[in-house]
């Protein structure tokens, strides 16, 4: 039988180094995860004031963004129910959400976004786009959400 080697064996620690912030979740990610856990609590209130607080506190210009999504969509989706999700606009059906705004200033980020959940009926061949970049809205822009909003309760 041979003997066993004894070396040096590594910690399951991990360890940071310095100056360097550890990978996680984010500051605006943990308020959203804090702002959903708040409306999970809250249950059904009245959706539509909850989206409108939520748009009239945005920073310009996202509110402006958020504001004008909000009418495109409520024009042509008329059995959309307005809540909030994870902090921002959203619409439902049937309490599943179909449609979201994200704000570029809340999430550091270059753009805001429309998004689409997997229950929006998008789906086109093998892959689609379900999130998309939003920097300002012309009226080639409000044509084409008013078209993806038909499409998804389709």
């Amino acid at each position: 039988m041979k003997p066993v080697k004894k070396g040096t064996q590594k910690s399951t620690k991990s360890t940071i180094v310095a100056g360097k912030k550890p990978m996680g979740f984010t500051d605006e990610e943990r308020a959203a995860m804090r702002d959903r856990v708040q409306e999970l609590k809250a249950g059904k209130e009245d959706g539509e004031s909850a989206v409108l607080a939520k748009i009239a506190a945005l920073p310009q210009p996202d509110r402006g963004l958020a504001e004008r999504l909000h009418v495109i969509i409520k024009a042509n989706g008329p059995g959309l129910s307005s809540k909030t999700w994870y902090g921002m606009p959203a619409y439902a059906k049937d309490g599943n959400v179909i449609c979201f705004f994200q704000s570029a200033q809340r999430f550091k980020t270059r753009y805001a976004t429309l998004g689409f959940s997997d229950k929006a009926n998008l789906d086109e061949g093998h892959m689609w786009p379900t999130a998309f970049a939003l920097k300002q809205l012309t009226a080639a822009e409000e044509a084409k959400i008013s078209a993806l909003v038909k499409k998804a309760l389709s």
